[in-house]
Formats: C-alpha cells, structure tokens, sequence
C-alpha cells in the first residue's frame, strides 16, 4: 500500500467506532501517526491494538468531544506527542432516537445535536489554528446521505448531517486561503454498530426484515463496509486530493443517484 501519510499526523475523533477504527488503520498503514480520540476507554483500547497491529503509532485518548476544554486537550495532546496536525476526520456521531418528530424526545434531540454539530464545529474551531501555523492541512467531517433528503422518524440525525454539511462548506470558504482543505463524506448505512441501532429502531420486532428494506434502497443492495468508507477519506485528505475542497462526497453504493 501507498505511504502517502508518511511522517504525517492525523487526528480522528470517534475512533472507537467502525467508520473511525478503520480510518485509524488506514492511515497508520500508509504511514501516519494517528491520534484516537473517543468517550468510550474500552472501544479506544481496542482501536489502539488495531493500529499498533497494522505497525502504526498512535496515542488514545479519551475525550467527550462536546465539550471545549477537552477538545482543547486533545489538540494540545496531539500537538505535544507528535508536534502538530496535517488531516483531521472529524467523525464522531450518533444515531438517536427512531421516532416520529412531534414524539421526539427533547433531550435525545439535544444530545445528538451537541455530539453530531456542536463536536464538529468545536474541532474545526480548535484544529485549525494548529494547521494554519504547519502551513496547511486536510479535513473531513463525516456527514450522511441524511444530510442530503429528509428521512422520516429521524429528525434530529437528519437535521445535523444537514448541518455538518453546513459547517463543511463554510469552513471549506474561510480555510482555504490558509493552504487548509475541508471536505465531507456522506455514508449510506454502514456495517457498524449504529446500522444495528437502525435497524432495531426502523423494526423492533423484525430486525432482519428492516434490514432488507434498508438494502433494498441501496442500488448495490447492501451496506458499505467501514474500510470503503475510510478509503474515501484516506484519498480526501491525501496529496491526491489536493484541489478538492468543500465538496460533498458519496459513499453509498448508488442511493443518491
């Protein structure tokens, strides 16, 4: 495989996920050394193991990434182990609740907006700074092919995938002239936990059969896999890439067409 992150330092948010774990693979196995971040100690440890597997270096740490104070820290964490910050995927995320907006709860609509938006807005505000000082840098935030149509009983995931994408091409504009690139990708459902939350939530009596309504959607007619996705985002915040900004990718199997 191509060492196109070699000696480079990438920060993923949400690492103790599918998305974000594989994405941690990726780059360590093209060279990088990953910084992990994630609320859950246990799913970070697992995603250490993986990386330090595929012989990449990283540093975990355990943050809640709706909170300013520890994004700051793990920016200053970054800065202080390896010295700065060249790519950032800026993942974390959750689903929420499956429910009929007018019965939506009010405090899962909070929540999902503070770790699905407020993160994201919170680690651009914290990260660039610190690339602009290295000269430049790559970005990508990890919205949903929610965040381009409605989708009924998911208002609160819908609308922060919405956005994300918001936030992405405002930053995308104000970056730009400081050599730093910022993109989003927008997944169909993936084989992760969160597809599982999915389809427990679209059919509680019948998982299996919400899952091939969901496939059914799909014009490949099933899921996409983790490691496709952090293939996309490996390539956004690679030299590949390096005239491609605010834009909005799909990795979806063809819903969207």
């Amino acid at each position: 495989m191509a060492r196109r992150f070699e000696d480079k330092v990438v920060v993923i948010t949400g690492a103790g996920g599918g998305i974000g774990r594989a994405a941690a693979v990726r780059f360590a196995s093209e060279g990088a050394r990953v910084v992990l971040v994630d609320v859950s100690a246990s799913a970070l440890g697992e995603s250490l193991t993986a990386v330090e597997q595929a012989g990449g270096q990283a540093l975990a740490v355990e943050a809640d990434v709706t909170q300013a104070p520890a994004v700051e820290g793990y920016v200053q964490r970054a800065r202080e182990r390896f010295g700065g910050i060249d790519c950032f995927f800026n993942n974390a995320g959750i689903l929420g609740a499956v429910s009929p907006l007018v019965d939506y709860p009010e405090e899962t609509f909070d929540r999902v907006m503070a770790i699905n938006v407020k993160s994201v807005w919170l680690g651009l505000r914290a990260v660039a700074p610190v690339m602009i000082a290295r000269g430049g840098g790559a970005i990508v935030n990890t919205a949903s092919i929610a965040g381009l149509r409605g989708t009924p009983n998911l208002v609160a995931y819908t609308a922060s995938k919405h956005a994300v994408i918001g936030l992405t091409r405002t930053a995308s504009l104000e970056f730009s002239r400081h050599g730093i690139r910022v993109n989003a990708v927008c997944p169909s459902p993936v084989e992760t936990a969160m597809a599982r939350l999915l389809e427990d939530g679209f059919g509680p009596k019948d998982p299996l059969a919400a899952r091939e309504r969901l496939t059914a959607t799909i014009p490949m007619r099933r899921y996409a896999k983790p490691e496709e996705v952090a293939a996309l985002v490996a390539f956004l915040c690679s030299a590949d890439a390096s005239y491609i900004n605010g834009a909005i990718y799909t990795v979806d199997g063809g819903a969207m067409a």
